[in-house]
C-alpha cells in the first residue's frame, strides 16, 4: 500500500508577489504606459515606472481628504498612473467606499456624488447596528473591533458594507490595486517579529516576512499550515473597524478610570438591547441550578442567559483591550525565515497601522513591488513630518532603501504644500502635508488647526 500522499500546505512563504497579483500588475502597467504617453513621456514597457499611492490616517478628514485628491487627479489625467492604492486608518474608509463600484476610476465623478450623498444621509438604524453585532458575536471570536465597526465605523461612512475583498477581485481591472495595511498588536508591543501585515483582495500576510495566506481563508483556524475550521471572510464593515481613530485607541488603552468602561458598557446595552436595569434579571439567571435541564428552560431564560453571556463577554473585551483578534493561520509552523514569535500563539491581533506609523509605507516597500515612486498623502493632525521620518528611521533599521528625510528647520510647523525626496538605490518619495502654507493660504498657524 502506497503511502499517503503529504497534504499541501495552504500558507505561502516567500517574498514573490502572488500570481493574480502579477497579472494584475503586467495588465495595469498597460494603462499607466499609455497615460504616461498622453504627457509625451515615452519609454518601453519594462521600464514603466512602479507609481505607489499612499493615504495615511486621520478618520472622516482623511476620508473626505484621500478621495478628492483622486477626484484632482483624475481631473489632471494622471490617475491612471497608479499602479498600487494603499491606506490606513480613514483612507481605508474612502478606499472601501469606491472599490464597492466596478471600475470606479472610470466614473469617478459619479461615484464620489454617491459617496458624499451618503455621507450626508441620515446613516444606519440601531435596529441594523444591533442585528450586525449580533452576527459579528457569532463568530469563534469577538473583540473591541467588532465593536468599534458597528458603533463607530457606521456613524462616520453611513452604511454596513458586507462584501468582502474577495468578491471584488475581478471586478477592478481599470482600477490601481488596492491595499490595506494593519499591525500585528503582539509584535509592536513587545518590538519582535514583523508588525506590518497587509490585505489585498488575494493575500493577507506579513509584509516583510514574507508569510501569506489566501485572503479569503484568513481568519480561519489553521494548524501546521492547513486549514482546520473554516470562519467567513471578514467583510469589509469589520476591515474597516481595524482602522480607529489613533487618540481614541491611545485613550482606550492607557485609560484606567472606571467612568470609560461604564461608557462603553452603556454603549454596548443600546446595541444588544440589554437595558442596564436587566442586567440583574441576567445575574439571576446565572444563578438558576446548573444541572437544570436545558429543554425545560422557558425560551425567556434562554434569551437572557445569551444576553447575559454577550454581556460579560464584552465587559471581558473592554477589560482586557481585546482589539481584532483572529485566528492565526502560522500556528505550529516550522520556518526559520519567518520570526519564532509569529509561529507560537494559536491567535494574533490585528490593530490600526496609524498606532505605529499613520501610513503603509511598508506595504509597497515589499522589494518584489519594485516601486519606483510613493506618492503619500498625509492627512495626520500634529507633527506634518512624522510619518516620512518614522518611515526613513524604521527602513534605515531595517535596511530597507529609503531616501534621507531633512526637513528645513524654518519649514517643521509652517511646511510647503509638497516635498520630494530622492535617494540612491531608492524610490523617490513625494510627501504631500495636508495643511501646508498653500492650501491654508499662508495663515497656517500649527499642522492640525489652520486659522
Amino acid at each position: 500500500m502506497s503511502a499517503s500522499k503529504p497534504q499541501e500546505s495552504e500558507v505561502r512563504f516567500g517574498h514573490s508577489l502572488n500570481k493574480e497579483e502579477e497579472e494584475f500588475v503586467a495588465r495595469r502597467k498597460n494603462t499607466v504606459l499609455q497615460c504616461l504617453q498622453k504627457f509625451n513621456i515615452h519609454c518601453s514597457q519594462d521600464k514603466v515606472p512602479n507609481i505607489a499611492l499612499l493615504g495615511s490616517g486621520g478618520g472622516q478628514r482623511a476620508m473626505v481628504a484621500l478621495l478628492e485628491c483622486l477626484v484632482e487627479l483624475d481631473k489632471a489625467g494622471l490617475l491612471d498612473c497608479i499602479l498600487y492604492l494603499s491606506g490606513v486608518s480613514g483612507s481605508t474608509w474612502c478606499m472601501a467606499s469606491l472599490y464597492q463600484e466596478p471600475d470606479w476610476s472610470t466614473k469617478l465623478e459619479t461615484v464620489k456624488d454617491n459617496i458624499i450623498k451618503r455621507l450626508s444621509g441620515p446613516g444606519v438604524s440601531w435596529d441594523d447596528k444591533s442585528a450586525k453585532l449580533k452576527k459579528y458575536y457569532m463568530k469563534d471570536f469577538f473583540s473591541l473591533t467588532d465593536l468599534w465597526a458597528v458603533l463607530f465605523v457606521t456613524s462616520y461612512v453611513k452604511e454596513i458594507d458586507e462584501q468582502t475583498l474577495t468578491d471584488q477581485r475581478d471586478l477592478h481591472n481599470e482600477d490601481p490595486y488596492p491595499i490595506y495595511a494593519v499591525i500585528d498588536k503582539q509584535c509592536k508591543r513587545r518590538e519582535e517579529g514583523d508588525p506590518w501585515f497587509e490585505i489585498s483582495p488575494h493575500e493577507a500576510g506579513y509584509s516583510l516576512s514574507g508569510a501569506f495566506v489566501e485572503t479569503c481563508n484568513f481568519g480561519s483556524q489553521f494548524d501546521n499550515g492547513s486549514k482546520k475550521k473554516h470562519q467567513p471572510e471578514m467583510d469589509m464593515l469589520y476591515l474597516q473597524g481595524n482602522k480607529l481613530c489613533c487618540r481614541t485607541a491611545v485613550a482606550c488603552r492607557e485609560s484606567a478610570q472606571d467612568i470609560l468602561q461604564c461608557a462603553y458598557v452603556c454603549l454596548i446595552c443600546q446595541c444588544i438591547s440589554l437595558s442596564p436595569s436587566s442586567i440583574d434579571e441576567c445575574y439571576q439567571e446565572l444563578l438558576n441550578p446548573v444541572d437544570a435541564d436545558p429543554s425545560a428552560l422557558e425560551q425567556s431564560s434562554r434569551t437572557k442567559l445569551t444576553e447575559c453571556i454577550c454581556f460579560i463577554d464584552l465587559c471581558r473585551c473592554i477589560a482586557q483591550r481585546i482589539w481584532g483578534r483572529n485566528y492565526n493561520f502560522l500556528h505550529n509552523m516550522t520556518d526559520e525565515s519567518v520570526p519564532a514569535a509569529l509561529l507560537q500563539k494559536e491567535t494574533r491581533d490585528l490593530i490600526d497601522a496609524g498606532l505605529l506609523i499613520n501610513s503603509p509605507y511598508f506595504s509597497v516597500l515589499r522589494k518584489e513591488r519594485n516601486i519606483d515612486l510613493i506618492i503619500a498623502l498625509d492627512y495626520s493632525d500634529g507633527d506634518p513630518f512624522t510619518t516620512v521620518r518614522e518611515a526613513a528611521k524604521t527602513c534605515k533599521k531595517l535596511k530597507i532603501p529609503f531616501p534621507e528625510v531633512n526637513i528645513p528647520s524654518d519649514e517643521g510647523k509652517k511646511p510647503k504644500d509638497f516635498y520630494v525626496f530622492k535617494g540612491q538605490n531608492a524610490p523617490t518619495v513625494i510627501h504631500i502635508p495636508l495643511f501646508n502654507v498653500v492650501n491654508c493660504g499662508g495663515k497656517l498657524t500649527s499642522s492640525s488647526h489652520p486659522e
